[in-house]
């Protein structure tokens, strides 16, 4: 039989010699776990499965799986085939992970086994931002939404705190209980490439969780809008088949959450405003996403065939000054000021693309 593992660590590498080092050295700096890390060597052609032989020599807790080129999902699928942990967790070989992060989450998870018959199905905490990446200028951000988890008992399941899905994926900010994701098939959508995978898995994990804990302090550093990443190459069709995967798993799963659903049409909003075309929402619901531009509101009435409503923009300005707050509180005056001109750079191309859309 083999050694008791609490954690792995699955690794999905193609190409990332330049980040993998920082990567693998990071998880390795959990001590008081037992812990593998699985790094799955995807076809890559440049030096990637050296730095990953390298660390293997070094650290017997690294394993290194060589194989043909079958895309993110495929590699996270094997890699989660291959686990051997009560848990298992996702480390994107472009970003790191700050000491002791599977330590603490696993310890946190073990402090639930006395009130409850298994441990959590799931582990999750909020994320450091890695804004501007790789020039002078990057520095940590706290995440969308650090403080703003509000629970008033742990565990807990989806359906009473639906804002975990509202924002970035962040699958990798967490960890899974490995038999959950066994009992329950729960696994990465197989398609060429990353293909924006991360956003299923992440409903269909969140959805089926019986227990999920929490625990406000990030240890995750995600390098975001790294150039030649999947958050970097936005393809509007592929937002709209995403999207259309997570409505479907909502279908199947909670259709009639309407916290859930809530959570969903904001993120289709985000992703692209015209992806809500399926009309989700009754009129009234869909006047009440302050969240979201009174112009994707009404384009998003005028792709359901409905009468377009007046829809004032009093709302959406007292939600973007709420945003401002949050930003100034967590990350400065001087960021806050800085993402706001970002934001509503970002909010107009994507009113002109809808428009476009829709012309």
């Amino acid at each position: 039989m083999g050694k008791h593992v609490d954690v792995s660590v699955v690794v999905p590498c193609y190409n990332t010699e330049r980040f993998l080092d920082q990567a693998l050295t990071s998880a390795e700096q959990n001590g008081r776990c037992s812990l593998e890390i699985i790094v799955l060597n995807d076809g890559s052609t440049d030096g990637s499965l050296d730095i990953m032989r390298a660390h293997a020599a070094k650290d017997a807790r690294v394993r290194v799986i060589d194989k043909q080129n079958q895309g993110y999902g495929a590699t996270v699928n094997r890699g989660f085939a291959e686990a051997q942990g009560t848990y298992v967790a996702i480390l994107e070989p472009d970003d790191w992970v700050q000491p002791n992060m599977y330590d603490d989450l696993f310890e946190y998870a073990s402090s639930f086994a006395d009130i409850s018959p298994t441990l959590p199905d799931i582990v999750k905490t909020p994320y450091w931002r890695v804004w501007m990446p790789t020039t002078p200028r990057e520095r940590l951000l706290h995440c969308s939404y650090y403080q703003r988890i509000d629970v008033d008992h742990q565990p807990f399941t989806l359906s009473e705190c639906p804002r975990l899905v509202q924002h970035h994926p962040s699958i990798w900010s967490a960890l899974y209980r490995t038999e959950f994701l066994r009992d329950c098939d729960i696994r990465m959508r197989e398609v060429p490439g990353a293909g924006w995978v991360d956003n299923p898995f992440l409903f269909e994990t969140m959805c089926q969780a019986q227990s999920i804990v929490y625990l406000d302090k990030p240890y995750y550093c995600y390098r975001e809008d790294l150039p030649g990443s999947s958050s970097a190459t936005r393809v509007l069709k592929l937002s709209l088949e995403r999207w259309h995967d997570m409505a479907d798993v909502v279908d199947r799963l909670c259709p009639n959450d309407e916290g859930i659903r809530h959570a969903l049409t904001v993120i289709g909003f985000r992703y692209a405003g015209e992806a809500i075309g399926r009309g989700a929402l009754d009129d009234e619901e869909l006047r009440a996403m302050l969240e979201v531009s009174p112009q994707l509101r009404r384009l998003a009435f005028e792709l359901s065939h409905r009468e377009v409503p007046k829809i004032s923009g009093m709302g959406y300005a007292k939600a973007l000054i709420d945003e401002f707050g949050y930003s100034i509180g967590t990350n400065g005056v001087g960021f806050a000021l800085v993402r706001t001109g970002v934001y509503m750079e970002r909010r107009n191309r994507q009113d002109k693309r809808s428009a476009d859309y829709v012309g």
